[in-house]
């Protein structure tokens, strides 16, 4: 099961391989995790608009779209810039994970894998990902107060600014008065 208890967490699966989604599928339900697949790169951007997931595994090297192309359609969008994503791949020279990384991929993994290696990579990921959305939501709040104080500040330079006016008004006032006094003064 996933270290972190809560609510269950949905992992996409994209790989053109259904022989490898099969297997990644029941070892993900085995963890605990709920997990969708998808044999293809638009398939799988279709599902993710439709219902979101905390976490996408990627095959980097498919027919038609490349999960190289769909990563770039993922961290284009703003609704799912931040998605974690783990790029899998066949290719184990070190430039495919250079590359997958580049594109915007949260970790990489060279198949063949342990799978307790991938799992453990999951579970990292998705702390990360927690840590980040906790800080989205401190910015927000953050956000939210200065955004009150701010207005509370411009409400009281305007109030500042009236008992300012209020004042040179009075100062005039009495120094007319004071004048016409003096006048009457030197008249009377």
């Amino acid at each position: 099961m996933p270290s972190r208890p809560g609510p269950v967490r949905t992992i996409l699966a994209v790989d053109d391989s259904r022989t490898n989604l099969g297997v990644i599928g029941r070892r993900l339900a085995h963890l605990g995790y709920l997990t969708a697949l998808s044999d293809n790169g638009a398939e799988a951007l279709d599902l993710i608009a439709a219902r979101g997931f905390d976490l996408v595994l990627l095959d980097m090297v498919m027919p038609r779209m490349s999960g190289i192309a769909v990563l770039h359609e993922i961290r284009d969008n703003p609704e799912t810039r931040d998605l974690p994503v783990i790029m899998l791949t066949g290719r184990s020279d070190p430039a495919a994970a250079v590359e997958a990384l580049a594109a915007g991929a949260d970790d990489h993994v060279a198949k063949p894998f342990a799978f307790e290696v991938l799992a453990a990579r999951i579970e990292r990921t998705l702390a990360r990902a927690r840590r980040i959305n906790e800080l989205k939501r401190s910015n927000a709040v953050l956000d939210a107060r200065i955004a009150a104080r701010a207005m509370e500040l411009g409400e009281a330079r305007s109030e500042l600014a009236e008992t300012r006016a209020d004042r040179m008004r009075l100062i005039a006032s009495i120094q007319a008065l004071n004048d016409q006094v003096e006048r009457l003064n030197l008249n009377g």
